[in-house]
């Protein structure tokens, strides 16, 4: 029970099941915006890992190579695709550590953020794209959690229309502009601004923009009735295309499908939840990604809502994860690298079982502004017990 309370807490970091085979690739090009023209506000910026903005106030801190050294405990092992370099900053213009070469043997995991990882390798440290190693390890798998889970700590209701910035600053651009009532989980709190999980990178909203702040409970047991032991939300694009008015739908119609009560011992099948993906069901022909090429088909963004509900689960030890693919080498660009579940067919498919002794209750929000909340909840008399206390 201590390694799986201590496993609990120690959720801050990112991505399970990657892939199990090297490549050898040369290193990519950071990869170029492939957005489409803004639905309304000037002031919303587009993302692009290579053309981030720079930002007006601070962001997260993020720990840096001077944090660690030759001693640091690794959390994670390792190993890096063919040619693959290693960076002195998060840049891939920056001076390399590893000089392009095929590197024999296994790394250590020092630190993950949502684009970077931290490695050593034979004492010398480095930043690595997320998407440049393969067969990531806990060192320890009891009381370490999966590589890429992140535990998010609060929710909340956006009180009036909300800003998502690009640093803790009014004056700064806004990735998306959130509705009024929207649901939204939180990372954590940095003085007065909620920080979230925004595609690759990090997103602000000022607390004053916020209401009916409930905390995360730090383990699967129920702090109370109204606090979910799991939350995770992604966000998507709002432009003004038809594919993408489509895509909105069909978040919603996914969504609504998946909104339901898991028994011990239940599994969960996304396909057969969701699906069939046809017009008679609601869903709209929209954009989607086809190992990793866009493309269209009915039904396009119901993988955000199986890899945004991915990423709810993966704090929960008491799910067991049966079956669950990415989109392509590089993942899906709505999330960090290696935490998206496609769906779709037999071998695109998100399934899991609740190994819990209590049910659990999936619960999805959208409000058609840019962002998809996934909560879940303790369903069984625990929960009402924990909220009369």
């Amino acid at each position: 029970m201590k390694r799986v309370l201590a496993w609990l807490l120690m959720l801050c970091m990112m991505i399970p099941l990657m892939p199990l085979t090297l490549a050898e690739e040369e290193e990519e090009e950071e990869p170029a915006a492939q957005e489409e023209v803004l639905l309304t506000d000037p002031n919303i910026v587009l993302f692009s890992d290579n053309n981030l903005p720079i930002p007006v106030g601070p962001q997260y801190p993020d720990l840096t190579l001077d944090d660690f050294d030759k001693k640091s405990p690794a959390i994670y092992t390792c190993r890096m695709k063919g040619n693959t370099s290693g960076y002195t900053q998060r840049s891939i213009t920056s001076e390399k550590v590893f000089d392009k070469i095929t590197v024999t043997g296994t790394l250590d995991i020092l630190y993950v953020d949502p684009l970077w990882v931290i490695v050593r390798h034979k004492g010398n440290l480095a930043y690595v794209k997320r998407h440049r190693i393969t067969n990531v390890e806990p060192v320890d798998s009891e009381a370490i959690p999966p590589y890429g889970v992140q535990k998010h700590q609060y929710v909340a209701k956006t009180a009036d229309t909300a800003e998502v910035r690009v640093s803790m600053s009014h004056e700064d651009k806004c990735w998306a502009i959130l509705k009024p009532g929207t649901t939204l989980s939180i990372w954590r709190i940095c003085g007065e601004w909620a920080v979230v999980n925004y595609w690759r990178t990090y997103g602000y909203i000022h607390i004053s923009d916020l209401t009916d702040l409930v905390m995360v409970s730090p383990t699967d047991q129920a702090l109370n009735s109204d606090s979910p032991i799991a939350a995770y939300t992604s966000y998507y694009k709002m432009v003004n295309t038809e594919s993408n008015a489509n895509r909105l739908v069909n978040i919603d119609v996914g969504i609504t499908r998946m909104s339901v009560v898991l028994q011990p011992g239940e599994s969960f099948d996304c396909n057969k939840q969701m699906g069939p993906y046809k017009k008679a069901v609601g869903y709209l022909e929209a954009g989607i990604l086809n190992d990793g090429e866009a493309d269209t088909g009915i039904g396009g963004g119901t993988c955000q809502v199986s890899s945004t509900i991915y990423n709810a689960l993966l704090q929960l030890p008491g799910v067991k994860i049966l079956q669950r693919r990415a989109h392509g080498d590089n993942g899906a660009p709505y999330l960090p690298h290696g935490v998206d579940a496609a769906v779709g067919n037999s071998e695109l498919n998100l399934r899991f079982r609740n190994d819990y002794d209590f049910p659990i209750r999936l619960e999805g929000h959208t409000n058609y502004d840019g962002a998809l909340c996934w909560l879940i909840y303790r369903a069984d008399d625990a929960a009402v017990s924990a909220s009369a206390e």
